[in-house]
């Protein structure tokens, strides 16, 4: 079946929590298969990239779509920054915004921001929107350990259909770099999404193959 413009089409929004190289890498490869990316980033995930990537993004959306398609080499027609209060962009409304959702990194702030149906930023907004219209939703939460709340929140979301995929990568693929670590996790969540994928090798074909 032919992938329709709408199926093309996503949101990825960055909160505060560690793992900024997890977001970016995503982001190159969203943008690289060819998706048109709606890219949501809270002012602490902006601090989180400066001080994990040493990536200063600037606070304005066409200033921060500029210094991104700079630095990833990608193509500037599918990449959509919005602003955290942008109430007019697609991701906020049910009638227009992408049905697939991806929160990377998630903090245990927005996860439980978004287990309680709270709209108070656009990210959080466009996460209830995608809950509500039933599409898909994966929360890559990085926090350790996780407390009681934490794990109610998660358990609540997963109820209602979300994917829960806690930023915790494999080693069976003999990682020789952060790179490769990061790589891992993207691999998972594009295999999630449906997403070719050929960035780790998969589990016993190596072994078949010997």
């Amino acid at each position: 079946m032919a992938t329709s413009m709408s199926d093309k089409r996503i949101t990825l929004a960055w909160s505060g929590a560690s793992g900024a190289p997890y977001g970016l890498r995503l982001l190159e490869c969203l943008l690289a298969a060819d998706y048109e990316v709606y890219l949501l980033v809270s002012s602490a995930a902006r601090v989180v990239l400066a001080t994990e990537h040493g990536l200063k993004l600037p606070s304005g959306p066409e200033a921060a779509k500029e210094a991104l398609v700079k630095h990833l080499n990608a193509p500037t027609d599918k990449l959509v920054v919005c602003g955290k209060e942008d109430w007019f962009s697609p991701v906020a409304s049910g009638s227009a915004a992408p049905k697939k959702m991806v929160v990377c990194p998630c903090s245990a702030g927005s996860l439980a921001a978004i287990a309680h149906g709270m709209s108070d930023n656009l990210a959080e907004r466009a996460a209830d929107v995608v809950l509500k219209e039933r599409g898909q939703l994966l929360l890559v939460v990085r926090e350790t350990p996780f407390s009681t709340l934490h794990l109610e929140n998660m358990l609540k979301l997963s109820q209602m259909g979300v994917t829960i995929m806690p930023a915790a990568p494999g080693f069976y693929h003999q990682p020789k770099s952060i790179d490769d670590l990061v790589d891992f996790m993207v691999a998972r969540i594009l295999d999630h999404l449906g997403i070719e994928q050929v960035l780790v090798p998969r589990w016993g074909y190596d072994q078949r193959d010997k």
